[in-house]
């Protein structure tokens, strides 16, 4: 491992006796299950313009719709499995001593993971769910897929013949309210929040973490590189995400 133990032990000391913890998660979560991040040297942003991928663009070119479902499906995200930091976050809600988790993510591997849907915010949407622009109609990924695969580049709602589009949240798309509120309400009631895998510099999904360290609850984050909330946190771990999340389960666990 890394990380020095006696890090990981004073990250249990730091969350003993919190029964209300707050796990928020980037990409830096899912590297080890084969995904790139968006940041890094080698980062999604390194490769693609995210300016050609804004949801204006999206609703009104046909070539950049083709582009996204030709990435989305070629990409190797829906194929990913979760690794040992998402299993380490099951095993806290499992335990008894998390709120929930709010994840940056669209890779769903949260919810592969066996997390419930009551304990999960997927802040920026998931690559794993399709919705229609216009009737707002919901097909399964499967079929859209099926029909892509069959020659339908820019498939089209089969109800109304609306625009299909992922439910990742685009650039310049609204993000989801409902969502918003459930991870802010989570912000507002945990007594510890843990960041894991994340720069923390995308809002408004950082704040998040950030609303409950202004309550003065612990505040760790476990990154390898710098964070834009790195003065705030009370303990900071440069380290693989798994391992390290792994391990503080396990100490927490056997604590409780």
């Amino acid at each position: 491992m890394r990380n020095d133990h006696w890090e990981v032990d004073a990250a249990a000391e730091l969350l003993a006796g919190r029964s209300k913890i707050l796990v928020f998660t980037g990409a830096g979560i899912s590297t080890a299950s084969g995904i790139p991040d968006f940041r890094g040297p080698d980062g999604v942003w390194t490769k693609i313009d995210p300016a050609e991928f804004t949801y204006d663009r999206y609703v009104s070119r046909a070539d950049t719709r083709i582009q996204s479902w030709q990435m989305r499906f070629a990409s190797g995200v829906l194929d990913a499995e979760p690794n040992d930091g998402h299993r380490a976050v099951k095993q806290l809600w499992d335990s008894g001593l998390m709120i929930g988790c709010v994840t940056q993510n669209i890779d769903g591997l949260h919810a592969l993971s066996g997390l419930p849907s009551s304990a999960l915010v997927e802040v920026h949407g998931s690559a794993h769910g399709v919705r229609c622009l216009s009737c707002d109609d919901h097909p399964q990924l499967i079929e859209v897929k099926q029909r892509w695969e069959s020659g339908e580049a820019d498939p089209k709602c089969e109800r109304c013949g609306g625009i299909l589009k992922s439910t990742v949240i685009s650039f310049g798309e609204a993000m989801p309210q409902k969502e918003l509120t459930i991870a802010y309400d989570w912000a507002e009631s945990a007594d510890a929040v843990i960041a894991v895998g994340s720069t923390l510099s995308v809002y408004p999904a950082a704040d998040v973490p950030a609303t409950a360290a202004r309550r003065g609850q612990p505040y760790l984050i476990v990154n390898r590189g710098i964070t834009d909330h790195d003065r705030a946190a009370d303990l900071k771990i440069e380290g693989d995400a798994g391992e390290v999340m792994r391990g503080l389960v396990h100490r927490l666990s056997a604590i409780d």
